[in-house]
């Protein structure tokens, strides 16, 4: 029976990786890797980069998926992604089926966790549906960007008692950040922080946690907007991607 690892790689930094994932590498015989072209190579180098530091001890070989274009003109965007999605399984299918033997392990690195803001597991269990390809799977968790958001500011994620949400650049402006509320934000692409501007809110900014290029900001949100605002888009234009997660926190809450 073919195996399946998705395997968590942590935020950036080699070193966020787990023991429990070391030990995975030391199973696998197939690395799948999609590449989604030059403006993220930095994201494939980083996927090879682990490999050559934990598999040195086992012979593995590297397949490279071409990953699809998303359609993001479209104002339907569940429908853009479930589309994107569809095409992406219908690749990870093929490249189960014909690069991974019988009695192989093969391995999909995940960025950060398999379970937080990613989509290869939602992918594999369409893999799986499609039943063309039999093959078990199992999930190595990974240190997520919000857990290393929180080390690198060297702060808690909530206040005594209170409730952490998460959500995403998308829902932000309908989630504005309430007193005994920390609100954590996935890749806000469009600084919809800018919105929430007020002198009662902190922000803690990161983007490309734990590695070289690591920029980080924290204090009032109406003193940093426009400089994360500016920061994230040099950043961008120059890597030709960005990864940054934040929490916003309005000040007023009392400790239970």
């Amino acid at each position: 029976m073919r195996r399946l690892m998705l395997i968590g790689i942590g935020a950036g930094n080699p070193d966020y990786i787990t023991v429990q994932a070391i030990n995975a590498l030391k199973q696998v015989d197939v690395i799948f890797v999609t590449d989604k072209g030059e403006e993220t190579a930095d994201l494939l180098r980083a996927r090879k980069d682990v490999c050559e530091r934990y598999m040195q001890a086992r012979p593995y070989r590297i397949v490279e998926i071409q990953d699809p274009r998303r359609d993001r003109r479209s104002d339907a965007y569940q429908f853009a992604v479930a589309a994107w999605h569809e095409q992406r399984a219908a690749l990870y299918e093929q490249v189960i089926r014909e690069q991974l033997s019988e009695n192989e392990v093969g391995a999909f690195l995940v960025w950060g966790d398999p379970s937080l803001y990613d989509s290869t597991l939602r992918i594999i269990d369409q893999v799986a549906a499609l039943k063309t390809v039999e093959f078990e799977w199992e999930i190595i968790p990974g240190i997520t960007s919000i857990q290393a958001l929180a080390a690198r500011h060297r702060i808690s994620l909530n206040q005594i008692g209170e409730p952490i949400h998460i959500t995403t650049g998308r829902r932000l402006s309908n989630e504005r950040p309430a007193i005994g509320t920390n609100l954590l934000v996935m890749l806000d692409g469009r600084c919809t922080f800018k919105t929430l501007v007020s002198d009662d809110i902190d922000i803690f900014w990161g983007a490309y946690l734990g590695t070289p290029d690591e920029i980080l900001f924290a204090g009032k949100l109406s003193e940093l907007s426009e400089q994360i605002e500016k920061a994230r888009a040099s950043a961008r234009n120059q890597k030709g991607w960005i990864m940054d997660t934040y929490l916003l926190r309005k000040r007023g809450s009392t400790p239970c």
